[in-house]
């Protein structure tokens, strides 16, 4: 992997025949990033959304929700899907927006300003870099890449191109979250030694599924873009695909990137020295690929001669919860219910979705996306908690109407770190071995065959769909 403060090519990133040179991954046509209005603070933004069945959604209710930010287009491969979404923005009021299958004709017109990206995994980063070399500013779903190399290529593109890129880990948008990587900084649990990223969140079987025509008014090319083209199958389409590894990344890149997220904000690193990961598919017999039970131990090595660690844990069935995780000691305002203690209120069906940090004088747990609470001493006593959440939709907005990336509260580079973890982790479990790795750069040590599952995950690029070596 490369390091995105420098994004110098490693040995290991050698491409040669591997991908198309340069701009030519566009089929053909060169992405020039075209003159852009410039923005004042009462213009009105244009933002086309890419993928609209699921996630998308949100973000077309979330922009549209802004002053003086419109919906101007939708991208989706799914002519029902697109129905759908048109039909409920006429209900909404919203203006019609124009409508595009293919995503380089979106980028194509000049008076979009931005496009979120709310696809499938394995289009993040392809999608991303081709909107930055059209000009344009992007928010992007997490993970804002498939593998880890191509999260880099974001990384430098949005730096080459000087473009606003947000990651959407909304979390770091959250009031009470950002307090509560403060109390860490603070030192109010003393010293943190461990981090620990809960992704306990039920999973049913996906069965398995026959091969069948593409369903009528679906484009199974665009969306299958750069991962190999196989056969149809509902289980490689809608949402299942988070469990094939041509497309997803299992639940740790998909529920869990947002908890290893602020596990490592909490800790404050980037790269760690040591991944090991264990787990497996257990219970069902179905079509699905990525682990659902998985343990993942990341070792920091520090100047001081001391080390940390995060741990990450994903279920997917029945389990207890943690800290009151997902219960509710949490309280209705982040803090615990009076006489009820963390270790006695872990039972209960449910999700647990959340982070638990430990130190020498206490530890804290945060719950989801927007509550927190501790626990100091020997005997626990309740310290600080709290709760409230914030907008990263506007977050973004703002900063693409300032030009100033250093206020995105989640800015690319830490997406893709966090991202990177993920991928580093998924490496170590489907190839059976703990891998090292250099703490200034992120690159894996000594072992070629992780280095190149980090590099294409394994499955390649599908031409012209390819993520340009020289951005």
């Amino acid at each position: 992997m490369d390091d995105p403060s420098g994004i110098t090519r490693r040995e290991f990133l050698k491409s040669g025949a591997e991908t198309t040179a340069g701009l030519a991954a566009l089929g053909g046509v060169a992405y020039v990033a075209g003159p852009r209005r410039v923005l004042g603070a009462n213009d009105r933004v244009r933002l086309g959304v890419c993928g609209v069945r699921g996630r998308g959604w949100d973000h077309i209710e979330g922009f549209s929700g802004l002053p003086n930010v419109e919906i101007a287009a939708l991208c989706e491969i799914d002519s029902s899907v697109l129905a759908n979404r048109l039909a409920a923005m006429q209900r909404k009021g919203l203006p019609q927006p124009a409508t595009f299958t293919d995503v380089r004709k979106l980028l194509d017109d000049h008076s979009i300003d931005a496009i979120s990206i709310a696809t499938p995994n394995h289009w993040h980063s392809l999608m991303g870099v081709w909107a930055c070399q059209a000009g344009k500013d992007v928010y992007c779903e997490k993970p804002c890449c498939h593998n880890a190399w191509e999260g880099a290529q974001l990384v430098a593109a949005a730096k080459k191109y000087n473009r606003i890129v947000e990651h959407g880990t909304q979390s770091r948008s959250a009031s009470a979250i950002r307090e509560a990587i403060d109390h860490l900084r603070n030192g109010t649990i003393g010293e943190v030694y461990l981090a620990r990223g809960l992704c306990y969140k039920w999973r049913d079987t996906i069965g398995r599924a026959a091969v069948e025509p593409v369903p009528a008014g679906v484009d199974y090319d665009l969306w299958t873009g750069p991962a190999p083209l196989k056969p149809f199958t509902k289980n490689r389409f809608h949402y299942n695909w988070h469990w094939i590894w041509d497309t997803g990344n299992g639940d740790i890149g998909n529920q869990g990137v947002h908890e290893m997220d602020i596990a490592r904000w909490g800790l404050g690193h980037s790269w760690p020295n040591r991944v090991s990961a264990v787990g497996g598919h257990f219970m069902f017999d179905d079509d699905q690929q990525t682990p659902n039970t998985l343990n993942c131990a990341f070792e920091y090595d520090l100047p001081n001669g001391k080390r940390q660690m995060l741990e990450f844990e994903v279920r997917h069935w029945i389990t207890n919860h943690e800290a009151g995780i997902g219960t509710s000691a949490f309280g209705s305002e982040g803090v615990p219910q009076a006489g009820l203690e963390p270790h006695k209120a872990m039972f209960g069906g449910g999700d647990t979705i959340g982070n638990i940090f430990y130190g020498s004088e206490g530890y804290l747990a945060i719950d989801g996306y927007d509550s927190y609470r501790t626990w100091l001493g020997r005997k626990q006593e309740p310290g600080p908690g709290n709760n409230g959440g914030g907008n990263h939709w506007a977050n973004f907005i703002d900063c693409v109407r300032s030009r100033n990336a250093q206020d995105l509260n989640a800015p690319i580079d830490e997406g893709y770190y966090s991202a990177a973890l993920v991928h580093l982790a998924n490496a170590s479990y489907r190839l059976g071995r703990a891998l090292s790795v250099n703490p200034a750069t992120g690159e894996v040590l000594h072992d070629d065959q992780a280095s190149q599952m980090l590099r294409d995950g394994d499955r390649g690029y599908r031409p012209p769909y390819v993520v340009p070596q020289d951005v």
